[in-house]
């Protein structure tokens, strides 16, 4: 019995890290879809697409937050700002999304970010691809 509610308390924090990890995701997809104008770089759909790939980011080992660009990257801030961790986080995003774009938040820029709104505007243009990391293009 002991076993059995050790067991549910661990899959309740579980659960509750992964939907707080997630919250900035779909802040930022709220966003974008809710941009007055049409001033999307994407479709819809795309954004919707895109969503679960910030799902999947947030998860990682390396990734505090994670957040929809609107350009279609993935912005994210790391738990550790080292070269190897970065690196590896880098590895683990392109294996799993060849075709994405990642971006690390710098020390520097999170000190100017107030909402999530900050960073869905960013941009990803700086960022190498994975396709040209894994030489794909």
């Amino acid at each position: 019995m002991k076993l059995l509610v050790a067991t549910a308390m661990l899959l309740a924090l579980a659960t509750g890290t992964a939907r707080a990890d997630s919250e900035n995701c779909r802040k930022s997809r709220e966003y974008l879809l809710g941009t007055p104008g049409g001033d999307l770089s994407l479709t819809p759909q795309a954004y919707n697409d895109l969503f679960k790939t910030c799902i999947a980011t947030s998860a990682m080992p390396n990734v505090k937050d994670a957040y929809i660009l609107r350009d279609g990257g993935i912005a994210v801030v790391p738990k550790q700002d080292s070269v190897a961790a970065t690196a590896a986080t880098l590895a683990q995003f392109c294996d799993a999304h060849p075709h994405g774009v990642l971006r690390f938040i710098t020390a520097k820029e999170k000190l100017a970010i107030r909402s999530v709104t900050d960073v869905a505007r960013m941009s990803s243009t700086s960022s190498t691809p994975c396709k040209k990391i894994k030489g794909l293009s």
